[in-house]
């Protein structure tokens, strides 16, 4: 496996407001999973508040934050977009896109009080919508007879095991997640519980929402 095995994500979408010489700075953050979601997020922020003179913005992608983006949106260049993105950035989040509206209040606030103020804004929503942590598992199906499953199912969440999904059908069908490098570890742990139970096969990896935290040794 390549890049991060796990990075954060905002808790939940979220709005903070300022205000700054009278012009308001209302700060929307959404958790988005491509570029077209970011800006779908734009444009019905825009047409929301078309009475804004400013809809700025800033997202980031992906695991390893590779994918960046922002907006000044008729600002001065320079003056909300970058600052936007430079607190997104220090955050260490990704998979969210901020946007700031802006409606003016009769006073011109310079290059350094722009800067200031979305920067703010940013940083008032991201403290609004908190963070939690995504985490990369391996996937595997266990099959299990419908009278063990229940204390299987119990054992493996004690011991550390994400159980992801279950399928009660002719056996039970148990969707297991952990850490990619502690695969080998739960197909001993399988073992002991199920007294030699088919293994379990290992599925695919998928990201989600949590801490996965080591089998142990």
């Amino acid at each position: 496996m390549t890049g991060p095995a796990s990075y954060l994500v905002p808790r939940r979408d979220t709005q903070a407001e300022i205000e700054v010489k009278r012009s308001r700075f209302l700060c929307t953050v959404a958790r988005v999973e491509d570029e077209a979601a970011a800006r779908a997020v734009v444009d019905g922020l825009r047409k929301q508040h078309h009475d804004a003179r400013h809809h700025c913005s800033a997202f980031v992608l992906g695991p390893d934050g590779a994918v960046e983006r922002s907006s000044d949106d008729g600002e001065p260049s320079g003056t909300a977009g970058a600052p936007m993105l430079e607190v997104v950035r220090g955050a260490g989040v990704s998979d969210v896109v901020a946007v700031v509206t802006r409606w003016f209040g009769g006073t011109l606030l310079g290059a350094g009080g722009l800067v200031r103020a979305y920067g703010d804004a940013v940083r008032a929503g991201l403290d609004a919508a908190g963070t939690q942590r995504r985490s990369l598992v391996q996937e595997l199906l266990l099959e299990v007879d419908h009278a063990d499953a229940g204390r299987v199912e119990s054992e493996l969440r004690t011991r550390g095991v994400a159980v992801l999904d279950s399928d009660y059908a002719g056996a039970v069908t148990l969707r297991l997640g952990v850490a990619p490098a502690d695969v080998r570890r739960l197909h001993a742990l399988v073992a002991e519980l199920t007294s030699g139970a088919p293994a379990a096969v290992v599925a695919g990896e998928r990201w989600v929402d949590g801490r996965v935290d080591s089998l142990g040794a």
